[in-house]
């Protein structure tokens, strides 16, 4: 196949979906915890609504990926929870206690985990199995992340954190409108036979696989749930705070645009590992140094490595035990085991360590967490290798 012919028919629909979805990616955690604290919610009850949000990539995935899986309507079930997502966000233009935002963090949430994963079936489907332009596709998503992540810095450092009800409404209706021009591609015949999950998931390289992205995804809620109210707490500025996420997704970008060379030079195990060797490093630094802004930015370049390279190695990796009719359901198990069940336990223990000891302590409680991640895949590729 030709490097002209690699790319999918709806590549410009797929990039358009991953700019817009990840642009309410970054907007919507990055700045959320700053406006339920503008809504007088205080942090302990801050960080169980950002695990509630992390609790419906248990069940929402799961969910919508076994009804593409089953209906063989990826794309319909994408556009249906792109809708009910954008009609769920209403809550948020409204004031309320702490279970008022509990109830809408949940809707929203239930549909919007499961695009990720819905997106990613539809682009294997279409590109059956050559992952050559994923990198380069999924790199939009980034960009739609820096984008919009620093822009709404300083749109809601101008207005006030109020308004950000009304930027995150916009960005969903960016995604219904994109996720309408995205079709199912037909599907071979073997793609359509019924094949047992369970054959799969019972394996025990796959078992330690999704523990460590469970582990890596536990360390990761503190940056999702914490990152920013622990940056605010130091002094950094709104604006400051959206360009630090914004950094980190620009690294990501470099990542994705190489993906395809590194893979082929040094292969999926030797990627994932030092992935997850860097985020032990990188947590580490966040606690002991966020207040020297050289230290912060260093650590923020990282994430090349702990979201790029830990991303792309998972998904090749999922692909891989997940194929054909398990596609949808494979992506929406390992986001389920780990932002799902990983970022909900991480997002809950990390509330505790940050209400009884220090913020500083959350970052090395993720580290060691990373640490953990890492002893999982290392074994995960050991069990590979003697099958």
């Amino acid at each position: 196949m030709s490097e002209k012919s690699s790319w999918p028919k709806q590549s410009f629909g797929f990039g358009a979906f991953y700019f817009s979805y990840y642009s309410f990616v970054g907007v919507f955690p990055t700045y959320i915890t700053l406006y339920l604290a503008f809504r007088e919610i205080g942090a302990f009850e801050i960080g169980i609504l950002m695990s509630l949000m992390q609790a419906m990539r248990i069940v929402g995935p799961n969910l919508w990926g076994w009804l593409a899986d089953w209906t063989g309507q990826r794309a319909r079930v994408l556009q249906m929870t792109a809708a009910a997502a954008l009609v769920s966000f209403i809550g948020f233009f409204f004031g309320g206690g702490f279970w008022y935002f509990a109830f809408f963090m949940v809707a929203v949430n239930l549909f919007t985990s499961a695009q990720g994963p819905l997106s990613d079936a539809l682009i294997l489907s279409e590109m059956q199995g050559n992952m050559s332009r994923y990198g380069q596709l999924r790199l939009w998503g980034s960009v739609g992340y820096v984008v919009m992540t620093a822009a709404s810095g300083f749109v809601l450092d101008w207005t006030g954190i109020g308004l950000m009800p009304w930027v995150g409404a916009v960005i969903l209706g960016a995604v219904l409108l994109v996720s309408l021009r995205l079709y199912q591609t037909s599907r071979p015949a073997e793609d359509r036979k019924r094949v047992s999950l369970w054959h799969v998931v019972r394996q025990r390289d796959v078992v330690a696989f999704m523990v460590s992205g469970c582990f890596m995804l536990a360390a990761h809620s503190a940056l999702y749930a914490f990152y920013s109210l622990y940056l605010s707490n130091l002094g950094y500025s709104s604006v400051t705070i959206g360009l630090m996420w914004a950094i980190g997704a620009t690294a990501e970008i470099v990542f994705f645009i190489y993906q395809s060379p590194v893979i082929r030079r040094f292969g999926i195990k030797p990627v994932m590992l030092a992935s997850l060797f860097l985020a032990v490093v990188r947590f580490a630094l966040i606690g002991v140094g966020a207040e020297s802004f050289a230290v912060l930015l260093f650590a923020q370049l990282l994430h090349a490595a702990t979201f790029g390279a830990h991303h792309v190695a998972s998904i090749l990796s999922i692909q891989k035990w997940f194929a054909g009719p398990l596609q949808a359901r494979g992506q929406a198990l390992f986001i389920s085991a780990s932002y799902g069940i990983g970022g909900t336990a991480g997002g809950f223990l990390l509330s505790w360590v940050w209400d009884f000891f220090t913020p500083e302590s959350v970052y090395w409680v993720a580290s060691v967490f990373a640490l953990l991640a890492l002893l999982a895949a290392w074994l995960s590729f050991r069990w590979q290798t003697t099958k």
